[in-house]
């Protein structure tokens, strides 16, 4: 019986070791997988790949130039934020001048239209001065003649001997006023003919 398991040893095969069938056939069909997926299985990669790269590097590409088109588009941005800031300041400073030249324009125009009113004013006063003159002159004259004949109890009929009387009169009314108030009385204005 010490035979017997050696001969059941021998007739079995061991599991550690394959058949060489199983060699060449494992062998056969790892050549034909491999040659099958080089084929057809490795280029549709390639090509999903070589798809995602481009993808991923015109994205990146994409990026870049939409990067700078929007760099370009701020450069833009600011030049024209620039101009018309600084339009905006021509435009103040215009608006500013234009104000400083109408103020001048009103301060000229007030300032003549003074002028005139005053100008107008003391032409109205020397007008009526002339006229309360020639007025008083009159009262004056025919007071000044009651008077005289009042004190000297004759008649003085005689208009150019009056008239004469009262302007030398008048004139030395006119001498006093202005040598006190040291102004000039303007005695051209009232004539004789007054």
């Amino acid at each position: 019986m010490s035979s017997f398991p050696l001969l059941a040893a021998e007739e079995e095969p061991n599991p550690l070791l394959p058949h060489v069938s199983e060699v060449i056939l494992v062998g056969v069909v790892f050549v034909v997988l491999y040659l099958l997926v080089r084929k057809f299985v490795v280029p549709s990669f390639e090509k999903t790949f070589a798809a995602r790269r481009d993808a991923i590097e015109g994205g990146i590409a994409r990026a870049e130039q939409a990067q700078a088109e929007a760099a370009a588009a701020l450069a833009n941005y600011q030049a024209q934020l620039a101009d018309a800031r600084g339009e905006a300041g021509q435009i103040r400073e215009q608006a500013r001048a234009e104000a400083q030249r109408i103020v001048e324009d009103l301060r000229a125009q007030a300032q003549a239209e003074s002028g005139r009113i005053v100008a107008r004013g003391e032409e109205q006063l020397a007008l009526q001065r002339a006229q309360v003159v020639r007025e008083l002159r009159g009262e004056i004259g025919t007071l000044a003649v009651e008077l005289a004949e009042k004190i000297v109890d004759q008649s003085l009929a005689d208009d150019a001997r009056v008239q004469a009387t009262v302007n030398e009169f008048l004139a030395d009314l006119e001498s006093q006023d202005s040598a006190r108030s040291g102004a000039p009385v303007a005695a051209s204005q009232t004539g004789a003919g007054s």
